[in-house]
């Protein structure tokens, strides 16, 4: 068996930071940044731009959303479906996705609970079986689509919408339908056969083949990782027999054992990532500075962040405005490996205008003028990338006036 290795958090941070493609180092192809991510979070709120795009932007820079387009509705290599969050997945990774469709499918109480939300077990089984017909008819269809069917000889309510809604929902986590199109935040939704390309795999994993696939997926985008932090990472929730699993995969040495310096929790490191990690601990490191979307894969998992950063990070969209410690819509700064400060911006698609309200400063950050450059670099290409023609600053920290005189 491996020794078990210790790391500091400078190596781990580094690490993860690589395997993201975060760093100066030329990125890969679109997909093949999203195949090392896992999955990319969709969210519809646009105050900067939608989150999916923000996080793309911060590895490849302002690249062509048009790619990104063609690889979901043209070549369909990816879909939405839950993975820590609702996502972007890859569609060749599709068995370890079908497999919680399956073990959501099969879970008779989950049914009943939805019935329940019908009015009784005959509503429920007659919308099923109307939404999959209409849609393999006539689909794909919004919601709204299913709203007036004067002819059905039946009245339960559901035809107000949010009855249909809920059985998409349902039908989604399934597996049975998918968001075949998308036209601004409104979905319309398809029968997963007849969206989804003929070259999707459709091998029907077990659970321990699916955990096993999903610990190494999850343990790799995230450099190294404790059990706590692999559960709520790509398929958050769905690692089944997840102990005897992480067991078999240090015996055979696909996982090596880790501790982290100063950080509580046994981590798990993937064999294939042990040459970056000693690559980086001899120095060849390529740092860079970016903005990162308040959803991205590097933080999502707000107390990994704190552990690994003595980063504090809540989003406060849902926080009345006078109690809002930084914003609505605050982007984390990323210098190199540390995370040094935030933005509070909101883009004016109007006026074409990038206002930077505040930026804020984390404790011991450095003031120098080639890491205020960087940050102001970095904030210019996230204006450029959103179409902005200006960008109006509001307050900025001491020490980083310079910011002011940037974009």
């Amino acid at each position: 068996m491996t020794a078990q290795l210790t790391l500091t958090r400078q190596d781990l941070r580094r690490l993860v930071i690589s395997r993201q493609h975060l760093t100066k180092q030329k990125p890969p192809a679109l997909l093949d940044v999203i195949r090392d991510l896992g999955c990319v979070q969709l969210d519809p709120i646009r105050a900067v731009e939608r989150t999916h795009l923000l996080v793309l932007w911060s590895r490849l820079g302002e690249f062509d959303v048009a790619e990104l387009e063609k690889l979901r509705w043209e070549e369909k290599a990816l879909f939405e479906y839950w993975a820590h969050a609702a996502s972007l997945v890859l569609t060749e990774e599709y068995p370890v996705f079908n497999w919680g469709m399956r073990h959501l499918r099969d879970k008779q109480s989950r049914k009943e609970r939805y019935a329940k939300w019908f009015d009784g077990e005959i509503g429920f089984d007659a919308l099923h079986d109307h939404v999959l017909a209409r849609l393999g008819q006539d689909g794909p269809l919004f919601s709204r689509e299913f709203d007036s069917q004067e002819k059905m000889n039946w009245t339960s309510g559901w035809t107000s919408g949010r009855f249909v809604n809920l059985l998409l929902d349902y039908l989604w986590s399934n597996g049975q339908v998918v968001i075949a199109e998308r036209v601004g935040n409104q979905r319309k939704w398809g029968l997963a056969e007849d969206f989804l390309p003929e070259w999707t795999p459709q091998d029907e994993w077990t659970a321990k083949e699916a955990c096993r696939f999903a610990v190494q997926k999850a343990v790799r985008a995230l450099g190294a990782a404790t059990v706590k932090q692999i559960k709520v990472h790509y398929t958050r929730g769905m690692y089944p027999g997840i102990t005897a699993v992480l067991k078999q995969l240090v015996k055979e040495e696909t996982l090596i054992p880790v501790t982290v310096t100063d950080v509580p929790g046994d981590y798990y490191l993937h064999s294939e990532d042990l040459p970056l990690l000693r690559q980086l601990q001899n120095g060849d490191w390529q740092p860079r500075t970016t903005l990162l979307s308040p959803f991205d894969n590097l933080i999502c998992d707000r107390d990994r962040t704190e552990a690994l950063w003595d980063f504090y990070y809540r989003i406060e969209i849902y926080v009345p405005k006078a109690k809002r410690e930084y914003g609505y819509y605050v982007l984390p700064i990323l210098h190199g490996d540390q995370l040094i400060g935030r933005i509070d911006p909101k883009m004016d698609r109007k006026t074409k205008t990038l206002h930077i309200y505040n930026v804020y400063r984390e404790d011991g950050a450095p003031k120098n003028k080639r890491m205020v450059r960087a940050v102001g670099q970095a904030v210019s290409s996230l204006g450029k990338f959103l179409g902005a023609e200006k960008i109006e600053w509001g307050e900025v920290p001491s020490g980083w006036e310079a910011l002011k005189q940037m974009g």
